[in-house]
């Protein structure tokens, strides 16, 4: 079974790395994580630090908050359009029943 990691004990673990008070090596065998491991949070971290800082990741953020808004809307829409046809149906209904 294999075992999975939190992604704040990888940040952790990726921190003191990024330190490097120690090495790769002292700070897996501190966690009881295999060094290979270490090596690839720490290249994972790397490589996603860039976007951290990048517009893009924001702007990206902000384009689906506004195609979640517009669906939502979009749903509220409908929900109000089929409402005014099931009160227009229960009263034709109504009509036809008396």
């Amino acid at each position: 079974m294999r075992k999975t990691y939190s992604a704040e004990f990888k940040a952790r673990v990726v921190r003191e790395v990024l330190r490097e008070d120690k090495t790769v090596s002292q700070i897996a065998s501190a966690h009881g994580v295999h060094p290979n491991l270490v090596a690839q949070w720490r290249d994972q971290a790397l490589v996603g630090l860039p976007s951290l800082f990048s517009r893009k990741a924001e702007q990206e953020q902000a384009a689906k908050a506004a195609a979640t808004e517009q669906q939502m809307n979009e749903l509220y829409a409908e929900i109000g359009k089929l409402s005014t046809q099931l009160a227009w149906l229960k009263k034709k209904a109504g009509h036809l029943v008396e």
